[in-house]
């Protein structure tokens, strides 16, 4: 390239674009499904396995619609044969965690939205995770990471609240990863609520489920459901009610979009979020 005044302009080099390589697991259930599709349909991803051990054989293109050769493979070895650099988990609870001790011990970063671990569990993963990391999320929709947040931050300035969560009807655990984590995060916040009044429930459990801080939690199941949550919060002449819901499953595909890409910069294990959206560009 020329200037005007005869100098030649060397031309700018080009960016090296880096396709993350992503395997996903679960690949067949509804939750694996979107994935596949959400990962297929970015660019900065490339989609190389898919694995669960129900749907083995099955095309990746016959589940979403987009053209790719693709089959869903039975085990976690097929993760390591296409060098995913990334695997995103979506299955149960039993399995994940003995797929995240694999992952860790192979050095691949994983993204997980199954829930229900235990404290223990956790610990062991970060005991785990030294050659590659993991974003554990109980909930990848942007909106519930911010519904979260904010009744976290009105916690200290009421004095009664309770969580309703509620979901499809195939969902085995409750409440929710997503109900505790945010009574976890109130109950931290303030220690200051006032006593149940309740001396007797004509239908045991009427009151819902006591989590930390004493703050009730009830769980509904219901078809027709995705994924909701409200948080109650009541003093004196006012209450407020925060709400998040996901009519869909592609909410929660910017989110797991979001750490795919993040994860290989998050040292460890990282539970929630709220790190990769303060650093979200």
């Amino acid at each position: 390239m020329i200037a005007a005044d005869g100098a030649r302009i060397s031309p700018r080099p080009q960016q090296e674009v880096v396709v993350i390589k992503v395997a996903v697991l679960g690949a067949g259930g509804r939750m694996g499904q979107a994935v596949c599709s959400a990962v297929l349909a970015d660019p900065d991803t490339e989609l190389v396995a898919a694995v669960d051990p129900g749907h083995v054989g099955e095309s990746v293109a016959a589940l979403t619609g987009i053209d790719t050769d693709l089959d869903i493979s039975a085990d976690l070895s097929a993760v390591v044969d296409a060098g995913a650099a990334v695997a995103v988990d979506f299955t149960t609870h039993d399995v994940s965690v003995d797929t995240l001790r694999f992952l860790a011990d192979k050095g691949i970063h994983a993204v997980v939205g199954t829930t229900g671990f235990s404290e223990s569990e956790l610990d062991s993963f970060r005991e785990g995770f030294k050659k590659s990391n993991a974003v554990i999320a109980p909930n990848f929709a942007i909106g519930a990471v911010l519904m979260m947040k904010f009744a976290e931050m009105a916690a200290p300035y009421f004095d009664s609240a309770e969580i309703i969560e509620l979901h499809h009807e195939n969902k085995v655990d409750a409440p929710s990863g997503t109900a505790m984590l945010t009574v976890d995060r109130m109950a931290a916040a303030s220690s200051d609520w006032t006593p149940d009044p309740t001396t007797s429930e004509v239908i045991e459990g009427a009151r819902g489920a006591l989590g930390p801080g004493d703050i009730r939690v009830h769980s509904v199941r219901l078809r027709g459901l995705v994924a909701h949550q409200e948080v109650l919060l009541g003093t004196t002449g006012q209450t407020l009610s925060i709400r998040h819901d996901s009519i869909d499953r592609t909410s929660f595909m910017p989110g797991v979009l979001l750490a795919v890409k993040k994860v290989g910069g998050l040292p460890g294990v990282t539970v929630g979020l709220d790190d990769l959206l303060e650093g979200a560009d």
